[in-house]
């Protein structure tokens, strides 16, 4: 078949690798500008690059103007394949091919469309993510599933972990597909709307420690923003803490959320939960911590005293 791509960062990238492997032949990729945006200047291999080099039509745009309607006119593909497009694609675009448009995303599902569908799915304790392939309708990530794959998440798994395993199953998962797709299967599976959830992108709001979530919950957000990722962080007075390591505490201690309360093993307790007040909640040990100047330490160097409390925004 004569695929156009649509897509964007590392996971356009394993796309356009996987189609330019295989049988089917590359005639257009579209993809956006380089951003400085944090989410969007990590895992950023270029599809312009890539597509380039291989003498493929590179269209650049933020959105599918009439330029990509022209550049898709003139390169008559069969069909488009689209992996982390960061914009609404509309009918008449996705529509455009005969076999329409399949839709690659790092989430199963119906859960968890939109945006950094690995992170919410860390933070929220699944036990597996995965990758689906799916024909693209007019309500984003909706469409039928063609194929979708998992893997497990362990206990101490991070966003990077997943993203690197997630990622390897982009190539396979486009080719099979497609396969599917060009011998005329048309047996796909419905999503189900009551299990679906959508969610939106990630700004630096949403790495702010919440003291009353559970310890647990904490130690998940904390391995949910690894490295490269803006890290999970609080504030100690007037000084940004991002907290790069930490674990649910052996012990169980009360009091108020953040407070920072005692040593334990290698790091430092912070009291945790809502309903700390009654002395039931383990608390998160901190263990490595890294300053605004690119300082890291152990959490037990930085806290030389205990007592005080660590909040979600700068106290002076």
């Amino acid at each position: 078949m004569r695929v156009a791509l649509f897509g964007y960062q590392t996971w356009g990238h394993r796309t356009l690798e996987a189609l330019l492997s295989s049988e089917h032949e590359v005639v257009l990729a579209v993809t956006h500008p380089a951003s400085d945006h944090a989410y969007e200047s990590i895992w950023s291999d270029s599809v312009a690059d890539l597509a380039a080099a291989h003498g493929v039509p590179v269209v650049v745009r933020n959105r599918p103007d009439e330029e990509v309607v022209r550049a898709l006119k003139e390169a008559e593909p069969d069909i488009i394949v689209a992996n982390n497009w960061r914009t609404w694609i509309p009918p008449h675009i996705f529509n455009f091919p005969a076999k329409g448009t399949l839709n690659v995303h790092d989430s199963l599902l119906p859960a968890y469309a939109g945006f950094a569908p690995v992170i919410w799915a860390l933070i929220n304790g699944e036990s597996e993510v995965g990758v689906t392939a799916h024909l693209m309708d007019e309500d984003l990530d909706a469409g039928d599933i063609v194929l979708q794959r998992s893997v497990p998440v362990g206990p101490a798994d991070t966003a990077t972990d997943l993203f690197h395993r997630t990622v390897d199953l982009i190539g396979p998962i486009v080719v099979d597909a497609l396969a599917r797709i060009a011998r005329g299967d048309t047996d796909f599976a419905k999503q189900d709307p009551s299990k679906a959830s959508f969610f939106h992108k990630r700004s630096i709001e949403d790495s702010r420690i919440d003291w009353t979530w559970s310890a647990a919950e904490l130690e998940r957000f904390v391995r949910a923003q690894s490295d490269p990722y803006p890290n999970a962080f609080t504030y100690h007075g007037s000084t940004r803490l991002r907290v790069l390591s930490a674990a649910v505490s052996a012990g169980r201690y009360g009091g108020t959320p953040g407070r920072i309360f005692i040593k334990e093993g290698d790091g430092v307790v912070i009291v945790a939960g809502a309903d700390a007040r009654y002395g039931r909640n383990h608390g998160l040990l901190l263990r490595r911590l890294r300053l605004d100047d690119g300082t890291e330490l152990a959490a037990t160097e930085y806290f030389r005293a205990m007592g005080g409390y660590l909040r979600g925004f700068p106290q002076a």
